[in-house]
């Protein structure tokens, strides 16, 4: 960057051919590196959503999570800024002249909390899946960093998958062990979704 300032800075006329080229690559290397930065922004982000998960996962558990304690965990997750809000209420209650104190901060967490809540009832959160066993290791074996986010294959989590979660694998242990074909089938099709 510093070459190129240099190199405009020798160019005599502004409207030369030589001007524009270099004004040309400046700005393209001006967007790439936004560019840069906004990736790194979402993985920063990204990696702080699974390291909240990470925490409240109990250590040393090799089992993925079943469809119940996903969703309770998510419920969790949601009212993370719980203890915050009534912080911030507390201080906006105790004098006229803070009424408006950390206004900005709650609208923040306000405006994040109503996203959040959406996507998980719409679409779906972009979270890894862990009722499924392999993405559930590869969380547990992760170092934290939010370089190597990159490398963890993230879903949508939605309420709506959950909850076919949990009818399949009630589907399942309720099949009788006589008709093995039918639990192998059910098992099958929890392993397709």
């Amino acid at each position: 960057m510093t070459n190129l300032r240099k190199e405009l800075e020798k160019c005599k006329h502004p409207n030369s051919r030589k001007t524009k080229a270099l004004s040309k690559k400046a700005r393209r290397q001006n967007n790439k590196h936004k560019q840069r930065i906004g990736h790194a922004i979402k993985s920063n982000i990204m990696g702080e959503k699974l390291t909240w998960f990470l925490e409240h996962i109990e250590v040393g558990r090799k089992q993925p999570l079943s469809p119940e304690e996903f969703e309770q965990l998510i419920q969790l997750y949601l009212k993370r800024f719980d203890e915050e809000l009534e912080q911030i209420a507390l201080k906006q209650s105790i004098s006229k002249n803070r009424a408006n104190q950390h206004a900005a901060r709650q609208d923040v967490i306000r405006i994040t909390l109503e996203k959040e809540t959406n996507e998980y009832k719409a679409g779906g959160m972009e979270l890894l899946n862990l009722c499924d066993p392999v993405k559930f290791k590869s969380l547990m074996d992760w170092d934290g960093s939010a370089i190597n986010v990159q490398h963890l294959k993230l879903d949508l989590v939605s309420h709506n998958m959950l909850q076919r979660f949990k009818k399949n694998t009630e589907e399942s242990k309720g099949a009788s062990p006589i008709s093995t074909t039918t639990s192998s089938t059910a098992a099958e099709e929890v392993m397709e979704t």
